[in-house]
């Protein structure tokens, strides 16, 4: 793997841990660190002995915010000060850096969990969204606050969170720039699940051992079937499906996973 500047890397067992690291700056995304994302996930994702991506926040220590605790910033949101400057040609390049690493944290074969451990505002929020599954600590923090800075969300955040929570929530979280807690996000679908900060990376990885005990070709498949068929109308996405089900069952998986249920056995499954 390449050398970062504001991410660290570590991967055991067919799970990887990333950090964002800016400590100084809340984890918050630049256009280096968007560049640094875009080349790992690009690295990641061509790995076979990477089953399941976790993405988290490095440690902040903070002197502002009282800060003896490093869990207080997931992504605290895009670099303001690189945006303070923007032109709208300069917005628009900002956005569209950021959208390559976010499409594919949501399309890349390995599932990614974000461990969220603290302020997800902004930018934060919004790769948070970009992976598959959430799970907060209780002492994260959601928000979208772009329209009180006389901008709006531009990492995918007025689309990926309406598909997620609904437009009217949506809507409000946006329009009045209210910061939610982690147990409110559990409690409108925008975080799978809430848990001590103490327990979040265990719980993380704990879900990534359960998923890649799985098929992970069959995994791989699903999260395809469900990104792609999702804005489809259902009966294309229901054939799009059946053709992906004819796709999986020609491999070996299928073949070793039915013969162990049928032998009463553990499968031994190895497609990737």
């Amino acid at each position: 793997m390449g050398d970062y500047k504001n991410l660290i890397l570590n991967v055991e067992d067919e799970i990887a841990v990333l950090q964002i690291s800016r400590p100084k700056a809340l984890n918050a995304l630049n256009s280096e660190t968007l560049e640094e994302l875009d080349q790992c996930l690009t690295e990641i994702e061509g790995r076979d002995d990477i089953k399941v991506l976790i993405l988290t926040g490095g440690a902040c220590f903070n002197k502002k915010l009282g800060a003896d605790d490093p869990y207080r910033s997931f992504v605290a949101g895009a670099d303001i000060a690189e945006m303070a400057s923007f032109d709208a040609k300069q917005a628009r390049a900002f956005g569209m850096r950021a959208s390559k690493p976010f499409f594919k944290l949501m399309k890349m074969r390995q599932v990614t969990i974000a461990a969220v451990n603290g302020f997800a505002l902004g930018g934060g929020n919004e790769i948070a969204m970009a992976c598959d599954i959430r799970v907060a600590s209780e002492n994260a923090t959601f928000g979208q606050p772009e329209t009180g800075l006389g901008i709006i969300p531009g990492f995918g955040g007025t689309q990926r969170l309406a598909r997620l929570v609904g437009m009217g929530r949506a809507k409000e979280l946006i329009f009045t720039c209210d910061t939610i807690k982690a147990d409110e996000a559990y409690r409108i679908g925008l975080v799978n699940h809430v848990v001590p900060k103490e327990e979040l990376m265990p719980t993380c990885k704990e879900m990534a051992k359960k998923i890649i005990s799985k098929g992970s070709y069959a995994v791989s498949v699903a999260k395809a079937a469900i990104n792609n068929g999702y804005d489809m109308d259902i009966q294309n996405a229901v054939e799009y499906e059946s053709n992906l089900f004819g796709v999986v069952c020609d491999t070996h998986d299928h073949r070793e996973g039915m013969a162990a249920f049928l032998e009463r056995r553990p499968a031994d499954l190895t497609d990737f």
